[in-house]
């Protein structure tokens, strides 16, 4: 007994130096992060936009070993301030137009907060009722806000999910799609599954069918061309489908997207639909930019037949100020997914569950574990409400609508395929170029040029871009989505633009 007290006493000791969840220290330390990120958006354009460091920057200047002792968290944050800041790319600052936007908002911020603050697992119902419901019924008020179809929506047999990314909601709905199939057909014809996109789809598909056991020269990549937008072609696909059908081999999965990567393309979903329909195909739909802008009635006629499609999902993450992660995924058969994906051991067993009287969302993903995702998106839904998230969306479109008139009157540059949302395709243009020299007839030298230029900008730390090559074409994308973006920017970041093609056409690189 006394040396168990003398243990006890040690535990006390040790609890009373460092406890690593005392209210009142998250209190204090709470408010220094809040301020801390406060000052850092407040000054966010100081920086850089693109980091300049040179790669194992950060490994030449941190210990090699952690601390024995702990470190005060002023003094972590200089740290922070001074060795982790330079080596960030600023996704939030208002000169980021790279990629696609992944949009932050105080709500979306302090739905996080909340979400991480109370820690639950909240893999089935039971673990924690409210996380399921409430995701349940975000998911629910989001589809309706889309005007997705009911089928789409829990109370007509549908429902939808928070996944973490969209490479996630592909290999779950591509993972149903092959148990579905191969109950039907047996599991000795597995090797003969295909899955059909464009050369636009986005590369996580492929990742997530290999994934899922695919035979890689079973996936089939549709080319696409200018004429079309880069859209998926009825005909083509249905060429493919039916060379494989006269192969023996079994038409499995179709994504078709809202908005590709490269120029915002979108498929044509409806005559897609059909195709697939008849040849017993699982349609996904990705619309993991653009599907947020489908909240804005007039962008809703990109959604056209989608009630013909197996499953449809979008990045909240992206473009609804929502912050990483939170993939939405809707389905209309959810058994297919929990078919897939189901497990009941033991040690997860409930009345609740047994009676099928709760939904368990572990069965509509690939982790056990979740993350209470639903808070974050609850609260940047309740925060702002419809009408707002419509119009922030709107002022980023107008935004775009803006600079793609300023691109219209430089002649040097040529807006590449027409803008559907908030993002600008451009180059400078090969007529230009050619008249400058005869070696720009070569297209690929026309391309190189356009790299230079890219590279310039990004170089000067003032804004972000990056690119596209479609149809072997090197393209600009101008992607406007961060939340502090105003017009001035926009106007600054033409104004780059347009010094950068001067000096290098000034400068002799020609």
């Amino acid at each position: 007994m006394g040396t168990l007290n003398i243990n006890h006493e040690l535990d006390d000791q040790i609890f009373n130096t460092i406890n690593p969840l005392d209210p009142e220290e998250f209190r204090r330390q709470g408010h220094k992060i809040v301020n801390f990120l406060a000052d850092y958006y407040q000054n966010i354009e100081q920086y850089p936009v693109c980091s300049q460091v040179n790669p194992g920057y950060l490994q030449k200047i941190v210990p090699n070993s952690a601390p024995n002792n702990s470190e005060s968290l002023e003094k972590i944050l200089k740290d922070v301030e001074r060795d982790i800041i330079p080596g960030l790319t600023h996704w939030q600052s208002p000169n980021f137009f790279a990629y696609f936007p992944s949009s932050g908002s105080t709500a979306g911020f302090l739905g996080e907060m909340l979400s991480v603050g109370f820690n639950v697992v909240g893999f089935n119902w039971i673990s924690s009722p409210a996380a399921t419901e409430l995701e349940s019924i975000v998911m629910d008020w989001f589809g309706k806000m889309l005007n997705l179809p009911n089928c789409f929506l829990f109370a007509s047999g549908g429902g939808g999910v928070l996944q973490g990314t969209t490479c996630e909601a592909m290999l779950c709905t591509i993972v149903a799609a092959r148990d579905q199939m191969l109950r039907k057909i047996s599991r000795e014809n597995f090797g003969n599954l295909v899955v059909y996109a464009s050369d636009q789809t986005h590369f996580s598909l492929k990742k997530a069918a290999h994934i899922a056991g695919i035979d890689p020269g079973n996936f089939r990549v549709i080319p696409t061309i200018k004429a079309n937008e880069y859209t998926l072609c009825p005909k083509s696909l249905r060429l493919a489908i039916l060379n494989d059908l006269k192969e023996g081999n079994v038409p499995l999965f179709l994504c078709a997207t809202i908005g590709t990567t490269a120029t915002t393309s979108v498929d044509p979903l409806r005559l897609l639909c059909e195709i697939a329909k008849e040849f017993g195909i699982w349609v996904h739909v990705d619309a993991a930019y653009a599907g947020s802008a489908c909240i804005c009635p007039e962008f809703q006629v990109f959604l056209d037949g989608v009630e013909n499609a197996n499953s449809f999902s979008l990045n909240a993450h992206k473009w609804f100020f929502s912050t990483l992660d939170c993939c939405c995924l809707w389905v209309k058969d959810p058994s297919a997914l929990t078919n897939a994906l189901s497990t009941n051991p033991e040690c997860l067993r409930n009345k609740a569950t047994e009676l099928n009287q709760v939904i368990d969302y572990k069965d509509w993903q690939i982790a056990l574990s979740r993350r209470f995702r639903a808070l974050k998106l609850w609260l940047v839904l309740r925060s702002y409400g419809v009408t707002n998230l419509r119009n922030l969306i709107r002022s980023h479109v107008n935004m775009a609508k803006h600079f793609e008139g300023l691109v219209a009157t430089d002649k040097r540059f040529e807006i590449f395929v027409p803008r559907k949302f908030a993002m600008v395709c451009f180059r400078i243009s090969p007529l230009v170029l050619s008249q400058v020299s005869t070696k720009f007839d070569d297209e690929k030298e026309v391309n190189m040029f356009n790299t230079k230029l890219v590279e310039s900008i990004n170089s000067c730390g003032k804004l972000y871009l990056t690119h596209g090559v479609v149809g072997g074409t090197y393209i600009i994308r101008f992607a406007i989505g961060a939340s502090l973006t105003h017009y001035r920017h926009v106007d600054v970041a033409w104004k780059a633009i347009q010094d950068h093609a001067n000096a290098l056409l000034n400068q002799g690189y020609v």
